[in-house]
């Protein structure tokens, strides 16, 4: 795993805290947030997983 990959998961499970924080407490702002931490965090880890990827390929080379 690199850092992008654990940055991604870390940032995923810190948007659905958040996310569930905002439903108890009915703040949509803290939802919407959590929202955008979660995809954010998915997009980080795929741009993880396609570095590792490309490595893997390059180390077979």
């Amino acid at each position: 795993m690199n850092k992008d990959q654990v940055k991604g998961v870390v940032d995923n499970a810190k948007g659905r805290i958040k996310e569930a924080a905002g439903d108890l407490t009915g703040n949509r702002q803290m939802q919407q947030e959590g929202r955008a931490d979660q995809v954010g965090g998915t997009v980080r880890k795929n741009v993880g997983d396609a570095k590792e990827t490309v490595k893997r390929g390059i180390d077979k080379l």
